[in-house]
């Protein structure tokens, strides 16, 4: 139930009657106004812009935008779940249900479970979620993180609102990277021969190369060391390449993270086919491509400029600054041609919505591929790029060292080693993915009010303390959730109580809007309010005995209100579970 698209529906109606009467335009587009809660929750429950937004269409017909709310304010009179309409201001619309309505909404959270707030009718969008797409070359760091948890939990919210999404893990295993990787291990396959080495600079110095340096020892003994490159490279690879994905699979199944797809570059040019020369032709094909001279770029040097002749992607026809070089120098191809082939495969696979998460740094990235999706799709694809900013690691106010294993930077693993899944998880989604983050090691374990995750699980932990008391209390009631929602709702009358009802209202407006704009700190900033909610009633209750949720001698109202507790405690589950966060049951 979304009593904020139920009553939008209903404006629409009344919209569309005065557009059948001729005092409104034929075309107006009925998506166009909003109804959400008002800012200040003293004007009602429900606020409506419709009469503000058409104000320049109504203008024929009406004086003002207030002649027009007015209108629709007299309409709504008549419905049987509006208590009151009025018109505020200029012309803002704004709404209070009848207690009815409050009933309702605890009845739909009752009955759906986790499902509340869920999309279910119509045919499933495919969306493609791009996320990690680490390099091959070391174990993940917390950047590497915050970017794992903001894909995975977005596609969680994707799914949640209907979306029929595809998780996808971009192997970068075919740049000069990998042949570093592969000449780190192989001096590891010395080492472990007994050899006593040193890592120049260039190489990766990290432990974790070691286990696989002894794998190949084990596999092949001696007989690497009496090869050529040419040789031992292409094997050393791929054994480099497997040990590091597994170990990457890994990190994220410690977080909770697993894939649907993972996608090898090198199988872009491998199996006698060239799938990056197949991108590119059909660009050359759409007269997208040309042989052109860049001009030399102003301010700083661009590692894409070159001065010479050379193939050329249209992209500033798609909204790009500048041409895109398609090859090098020495002939072979740029990353951006291999990465405009990867996402024709995601397009030839069907989808058509594709949505990639980067670090902060690829940001001049973003228009060149947005460019390249639009024109191999002919339009019909859209690519959205969410850009996570990075993590600044600390430990009671100091920043934390680096860790042995990755010899450079400390490792994901070791962090949700220290502080668990829950703590990595809803922290790095309590802030925006483009605003820097502060991730205090001692502070997300702290069992506080100002520890975010710990807050919200412990609402739930209390909601569900509360629902134990009850069936204390009263050993002979039946508080499933099917039992519950025939309680006598309208007992639930004090503010507290309307204050919660009315947050639960808002989960599935909150869930959409977060799904619409790919933003899945909204859940999190809204499981708080939450919480906060549920914390105050609570507090309260323990300065005025009549607000509490179990009172024996009041039977028929503790099990209304033990009902919302339980409505409470399915929003908080469900918003958790799309974070990827638990809601225990209690708090250890």
């Amino acid at each position: 139930m979304n009593i904020y698209s139920d009553f939008h529906g209903r404006v629409a109606t009344l919209l569309q009657n005065i557009i059948v009467n001729g005092r409104l335009p034929a075309d107006l587009d009925l998506a166009r106004f909003v109804v959400e809660p008002p800012r200040d929750p003293a004007h009602g429950d429900l606020s409506v812009n419709a009469a503000m937004v058409y104000a320049k269409e109504a203008k024929a017909h009406f004086a003002n935008p207030r002649q027009l709310a007015t209108e629709l304010a007299m309409s709504l009179a008549d419905d049987p779940d509006v208590d009151q309409a009025e018109v505020a201001g200029p012309g803002f619309l704004n709404i209070r249900v009848k207690p009815q309505v409050f009933a309702q909404i605890l009845d739909a959270v009752l009955t759906q479970g986790g499902r509340f707030g869920a999309v279910t009718a119509g045919t499933a969008e495919k969306i493609d979620v791009e996320y990690v797409s680490a390099n091959p070359t070391g174990p993940m760091h917390v950047g590497h993180g915050r970017g794992a948890v903001f894909g995975d939990a977005l596609a969680s919210l994707l799914a949640f609102a209907g979306g029929d999404v595809t998780r996808e893990y971009y192997i970068n295993d075919a740049g000069a990277q990998v042949d570093v990787l592969a000449r780190s291990a192989y001096l590891r396959y010395r080492e472990a021969l007994g050899e006593t080495i040193t890592i120049p600079e260039g190489l990766y110095p990290g432990d974790y190369l070691k286990p696989i340096g002894e794998a190949l020892a084990k596999e092949h003994g001696r007989a690497l060391l009496d090869e050529p490159e040419a040789v031992w490279l292409p094997q050393v690879r791929a054994a480099a390449i497997a040990g590091m994905m597994e170990m990457i699979r890994a990190d994220l199944a410690a977080l909770h993270i697993v894939h649907d797809v993972f996608f090898s570059e090198r199988s872009l040019t491998q199996g006698g086919r060239d799938e990056i020369a197949s991108a590119i032709d059909e660009l050359r094909a759409a007269d997208l491509v040309y042989v052109g001279r860049l001009p030399a770029p102003k301010g700083q040097p661009s590692e894409d400029w070159e001065d010479r002749e050379q193939e050329l992607f249209k992209s500033t026809s798609f909204g790009d600054d500048v041409d895109r070089p398609l090859k090098k120098s020495d002939g072979s191809y740029t990353y951006f041609a291999a990465d405009i082939a990867y996402h024709k495969t995601k397009i030839d696979r069907g989808f058509r919505n594709l949505i990639d998460v980067w670090g902060a740094d690829h940001g001049g990235y973003v228009k060149r591929m947005q460019a390249a999706v639009t024109a191999l799709s002919g339009g019909k694809a859209s690519l959205d790029v969410k850009l996570c900013q990075l993590v600044k690691l600390m430990r009671n106010g100091e920043p934390v060292k680096m860790s042995k294993r990755s010899g450079d930077f400390v490792t994901l693993r070791d962090v949700v080693d220290e502080v668990g899944v829950d703590a990595v998880r809803f922290m790095m989604l309590f802030r925006k993915n483009d605003a820097p983050l502060e991730f205090d090691l001692a502070k997300v374990i702290e069992q506080s009010k100002d520890n975010p995750v710990f807050y919200v699980q412990y609402a739930h932990a209390r909601g569900k303390s509360a629902l134990r008391q009850g069936q204390a209390a009263f050993a002979d009631a039946d508080l499933s959730p099917a039992a519950l929602a025939q309680a006598n709702f309208g007992l639930l009358t004090d503010a507290g109580e309307i204050g919660l009802i009315k947050l639960l209202a808002q989960y599935s407006r909150v869930v959409e809007a977060a799904a619409n704009a790919h933003e899945p700190h909204r859940v999190a900033f809204y499981l708080h309010d939450l919480a906060s909610e549920l914390h105050g009633h609570w507090t309260r209750g323990k300065d005025q005995p009549q607000l509490r949720f179990v009172n024996e001698d009041y039977r028929d109202l503790s099990i209304a209100r033990l009902a919302l507790v339980l409505a409470v405690t399915v929003v908080l589950a469900s918003g958790l579970a799309i974070l990827g966060v638990s809601a225990p049951d209690e708090m250890r």
